[in-house]
């Protein structure tokens, strides 16, 4: 077996890999260890099996065209992507039973609610069909995605500090003389409030985006990552089309 190399770097947001209305896809990152050599990445109790990694890969491969399925290179690319956001997701996750973070049955209901009411009950069902998943799997993950998203607010977003030079010079990059609030309405206080508000959700999202990659390259120094390199070589000799 070898370690995680700390050069796959990964993008802040690439956390979730299989975006299925939300964000969904088994691939066997729960907390008990798999039976002897049988994973593919283990950190700490929790792994990925290489037939979850092949379930995913089979859904990432259709965000591809059909000449970059036969290119070495993407095919290497898009299995080095899989695999270092699956090792975020898990790190992540890791992270959320040291915090003692979780989230509740409610939370994870009152998001399904929100999303389901973005499409007819037919629809909705029908995308799960498409891609062969369950609803209950599908809730699960959501959990997952809302579990990760309440690690990164508390350990970045809630860090933040925005300064009044910072919403300054925000404004004048992105919004003096492209319709900023004297534009839309004269000037009034109500506009320049809400465009204030809108300046800081975007700076601090900003800011926890720069905080995002050496945050993680400290997580990934804390806990011990394990690839299976028997079962990588394996991947790594099969195209996207993993015929």
């Amino acid at each position: 077996m070898i370690r995680y190399s700390n050069k796959l770097s990964p993008m802040f947001g690439a956390l979730l890999i299989i975006y299925i209305l939300t964000g969904c896809g088994d691939y066997g990152s729960d907390s008990h260890p798999a039976p002897g050599d049988n994973y593919l990445i283990r950190v700490g109790d929790r792994v990925v099996r290489t037939v979850d990694f092949n379930r995913a890969l089979e859904i990432v491969r259709t965000a591809y065209s059909h000449n970059a399925l036969q290119e070495p290179d993407s095919c290497r690319e898009a299995k080095l992507r899989l695999l270092r956001q699956l090792i975020e997701e898990m790190i992540i996750l890791e992270r959320a039973k040291e915090l003692n973070i979780g989230i509740s049955d409610s939370e994870v209901d009152e998001a399904v609610a929100q999303i389901k009411g973005d499409y007819d009950d037919n629809a909705f069902e029908q995308i799960l069909l498409e891609h062969a998943v369950s609803y209950n799997l599908w809730k699960k993950e959501l959990g997952k995605r809302l579990l990760i998203e309440k690690v990164v607010e508390r350990e970045l977003k809630e860090h933040v500090v925005i300064t009044p030079e910072d919403i300054s010079n925000y404004y004048e990059k992105h919004y003096n003389g492209c319709g900023g609030p004297s534009a839309i309405s004269g000037g009034s206080d109500k506009a320049d409030g809400n465009l204030n508000r809108i300046i800081v959700k975007q700076l601090r999202r900003k800011k926890a985006e720069e905080a995002y990659k050496p945050w993680i390259e400290n997580l990934r120094k804390k806990y011990l990552i394990e690839i299976n390199k028997k079962e990588w070589e394996k991947i790594a000799q099969t195209g996207l089309g993993l015929n």
